[in-house]
């Protein structure tokens, strides 16, 4: 069973796409400009996930695909990669996979050369994380050449 951060998940990374969700039974499509703003999702993507979740926005659903949000909520349903484009899309818990990946009428995707969709960060959390991988790496090269010096030492002193 899909969780509804899964789903805000899949909806925010298929609209970083360009792609759009169809509200009120398909009457209207709503995309934000802005996804992502800096470490959380933006304002204006917030309001798109609580206009999706609406019961006033009746049937809703990802440009491209047959399932409606509601029916991604139930415990038929999951969230897994495209074998072809790793995007996450929607599969039936039991039964056949989806018949294709909203990522058919994209051109030119899937694109190893631009970034990829993804969640937002916390940029001082993630370059924590570098410093003390490079601290360590440090850390490590200072004691390989402590150890290799002191080798040295013990031969010139034989």
């Amino acid at each position: 069973m899909a969780s509804r951060s899964q789903i805000r998940k899949y909806i925010a990374y298929w609209f970083q796409l360009g792609k759009k969700v169809l509200i009120s039974n398909g009457q209207e499509a709503i995309r934000p400009q802005v996804v992502i703003s800096g470490d959380r999702y933006s304002q204006e993507f917030e309001e798109c996930w609580q206009q999706i979740l609406s019961f006033e926005s009746g049937d809703c659903y990802l440009e491209g695909t047959n399932q409606t949000i509601q029916e991604l909520l139930s415990p038929e349903w999951d969230i897994s990669s495209c074998a072809r484009c790793a995007m996450p899309i929607p599969s039936h818990v039991k039964g056949m996979p989806p018949e294709c990946c909203p990522c058919f009428d994209l051109p030119n995707w899937p694109d190893t050369e631009t970034p990829l969709p993804r969640e937002p960060i916390c940029s001082k959390s993630h370059l924590l994380g570098i410093c003390k991988r490079l601290l360590s790496i440090n850390q490590k090269e200072n004691i390989d050449t402590h150890d290799r010096n002191s080798e040295n030492e013990e031969f010139k002193v034989s």
